[in-house]
């Protein structure tokens, strides 16, 4: 496979989750959405690690980086969709406006 190949695998990925994230009303799918961003940019990081000028494993350590940050954004926003479940009795993102001051 070339290069070109996993970066428009990346774009389309990571338009799909844009698409979601700007469009969606359920607090549950934007988080999805936000998922499927990170996984198009682990894409890019792989496969630049791999053709790149000088190949090596800096993509791959970003990616196992990014790879937590997204497991624990998604333990915390489900978290905190949970709690504010409870409050509001809805997952509509539009219905979330409690901190607003």
């Amino acid at each position: 496979m070339y290069l070109t190949s996993y970066l428009a695998l990346a774009a389309i990925l990571f338009s799909i989750g844009l698409y979601g994230v700007l469009t969606k009303r359920n607090a549950v799918m934007v988080l999805f959405c936000i998922e499927l961003m990170l996984n198009a940019v682990n894409i890019n990081l792989i496969a630049f690690s791999k053709f790149g000028l000088f190949p090596n494993l800096t993509g791959q350590i970003f990616t196992l980086f990014t790879i937590t940050v997204a497991a624990a954004e998604a333990a915390v926003g489900i978290a905190i969709l949970i709690a504010l479940y409870r409050n509001k009795e809805t997952a509509e993102a539009d219905q979330y406006n409690s901190m607003k001051g």
